[in-house]
């Protein structure tokens, strides 16, 4: 009878429980998170918030393991910052883990190079390659592609991001032997060259192919490296340059075409009042940080880059130190900054890109995407001034979508469909031009007749060389100087136009945490001519690509209303009080039947 009694009880406790005020009923309650959206878009330390990195359908990351912490007793250990488990949850949760390889620790260092560098990579005395083919070995399978080193071209040592003390030489001799090592223990493992951050040394890229060039062995192992890696920040214009270069440099020097992976970019805000910035680098508020989400990762397609990361998932205590501006989709505190939805909306209309074109880069910017059944075009006005801009109409209607994921239906007129798109912020000019475009808006159009599809699922990569699908890049020429400016919204007509000359742009940033640029700096215009990777590929899927994933047509994390959860709470305590009930009929027709 005893335990009859306290099984009445705890039921009466819960029925009351469930019906009583409930502290947490109206905080925001978060549906499933979704799958990867496209294999290309990716957020760097998803680990930091894996939960968060779901919601946000980020398909890839990167792990950063540092010689001298993980090998800190000695070539026998091995304690990374980043655990077994946390990489197997970042592979569970569907994305693709990239490692970086750096440092050396005190035991192995000779000078300002790994001690044994300059031997064979079979010597067991090259310390460098004894610590690459146990990293390759220990992930291998888990882990498939290794960047090597990052922005040697960092040629200050008072600098923060300053990791390489050694000649462009020595670093070619650091890659070799990574390439090498690695390719031992995993032939599958694709190889990234450090990241170049081209603002601090613009030659250094082309210092590097020379020495690579000139290695009679190269064209047999690969030239060494099977991708690029770039970190480009803060603007776009200069996104889209760049990574043209970077193909016009190895297609300058005969080396067989390479694909250019945009592991990091981002443009932190000044503005937030969680992490307000007084000595910053740039001007930027936390919208534009918003809206440069998406001009990134539409720029960087239509440059050729084949993957796009974001710097970073979350702030973290030690950014506080080591950067003056945040860098976080993420506040330290777990909260979204505006950031956060574009890049969940971006991902969603820009999967499944199968040819891209930049087809207007003036007063606005015109990104095209070809997907199959539709198309989207990428719009966002770059001056002050609203623009009101014609989309050549290739169906009656089409779906307009702003930045933040809402959704309307437009018809097209005299051929075209019109747009107004609202003017920047423009808290940073660059040149002619504000640094970061306007509110970025998604025009969907149906290409086969049928009804404009919610964002589709997408197939996997391509393999390490095969080219994405390009369209040909606009001209490189000048802007009419007689054109209006900061003047009211003028009409134009959505056609190819000429490119402006690069514009004033900041050093980019480091790993793991980016560096601060002191000055803006006039980025020149690219010495050789940039190669644009061949037009209309198909994009086959391969070992490491993701399994298609339905793409829901809300936010990932939308919330669950308020009533929903009350409602919850209380058939609970309905549940609990009639359990109550049916406890004592049953208990008071036991007693009448003693």
């Amino acid at each position: 009878m005893n335990r009859i009694r306290i099984v009445l009880l705890c039921l009466l406790v819960l029925g009351l429980l469930a019906i009583a005020p409930h502290k947490s009923s109206a905080a925001p309650v978060h549906l499933p998170a979704q799958a990867p959206v496209d294999y290309r878009f990716g957020v760097i330390e998803s680990y930091q918030n894996p939960g968060e990195a779901n919601a946000l359908g980020a398909a890839w990351t990167r792990v950063r393991f540092q010689w001298a912490e993980v090998q800190a007793g000695g070539p026998g250990t091995w304690t990374a910052s980043v655990s077994d488990g946390q990489i197997n949850g970042e592979i569970g949760a569907g994305r693709t883990v990239v490692g970086l390889l750096i440092g050396i620790p005190d035991w192995a260092r000779e000078g300002n190079l790994p001690r044994g560098l300059h031997l064979p990579h079979t010597d067991p005395n090259n310390t460098w390659a004894n610590f690459v083919r146990e990293a390759v070995g220990r992930y291998n399978g888990r882990i498939n592609h290794w960047i090597i080193w990052n922005e040697p071209d960092v040629n200050d040592p008072n600098a923060p991001g300053f990791t390489w003390g050694g000649s462009v030489q020595d670093f070619f001799q650091l890659q070799r032997t990574a390439y090498l090592a690695a390719k031992e223990v995993n032939p599958n493992a694709t190889i990234h060259l450090s990241a170049f951050t081209h603002f601090w040394n613009p030659n250094y890229i082309y210092e590097f192919l020379d020495v690579v060039v000139a290695d009679p062995s190269a064209p047999d192992n690969n030239y060494y490296f099977d991708a690029l890696t770039a970190h480009l920040y803060f603007q776009p214009d200069s996104i889209y340059n760049l990574i043209q270069q970077f193909y016009g440099a190895v297609g300058s020097r005969g080396i067989p075409w390479k694909p250019v992976w945009l592991v990091e970019t981002n443009a932190p805000p000044i503005d937030d009042p969680a992490w307000p910035v007084s000595n910053f680098t740039f001007r930027v508020a936390q919208q534009e940080q918003a809206a440069f989400i998406p001009q990134a990762f539409a720029v960087g397609l239509a440059a050729g880059a084949q993957r796009i990361a974001v710097y970073k998932m979350q702030d973290t205590v030690d950014d506080v130190a080591a950067n003056p501006e945040p860098f976080g989709l993420l506040r330290m505190d777990g909260s979204r900054r505006p950031a956060f939805t574009t890049y969940q909306v971006a991902v969603q209309y820009l999967a499944g890109m199968q040819g891209v074109k930049r087809e207007e880069w003036g007063h606005w910017g015109q990104i095209r995407l070809n997907q199959g059944t539709h198309a989207t075009t990428v719009l966002f006005s770059r001056l002050p001034a609203p623009q009101t801009v014609e989309v050549v109409a290739e169906a009656n209607t089409a779906v307009l979508v702003d930045m933040w994921g809402s959704r309307r239906t437009i018809s097209a007129s005299g051929g075209v469909f019109t747009v107004e798109l609202p003017g920047a912020i423009c808290a940073q000019t660059a040149g002619d031009f504000c640094m970061i475009g306007g509110p970025v808006y998604y025009l969907v159009q149906s290409l086969d007749g049928a009804s404009v599809p919610a964002p589709p699922p997408v197939g996997g990569p391509p393999p390490v060389g095969t080219p994405v699908a390009n369209d040909t890049p606009a001209a490189t020429g000048t802007i009419d100087p007689d054109a209006p400016t900061n003047t009211s919204s003028a009409t134009h007509t959505a056609k190819p136009t000429e490119t402006p000359e690069a514009s004033s742009t900041p050093r980019d940033t480091v790993t793991p945490r980016p560096t601060r640029t002191l000055t803006a700096t006039a980025t020149a215009v690219p010495t050789d001519t940039p190669t644009s990777p061949p037009t209309e590929t198909a994009v086959p899927a391969t070992e490491d690509a993701l399994p298609p994933t339905a793409v829901p047509t809300q936010e990932a994390a939308a919330e669950v209303p308020e009533s929903r959860g009350s409602l919850s709470l209380i058939l609970l305590g309905v549940a609990g009080l009639g359990a109550l009930g049916l406890g004592g009929w049953w208990w008071n027709g036991r007693r009448q039947s003693k």
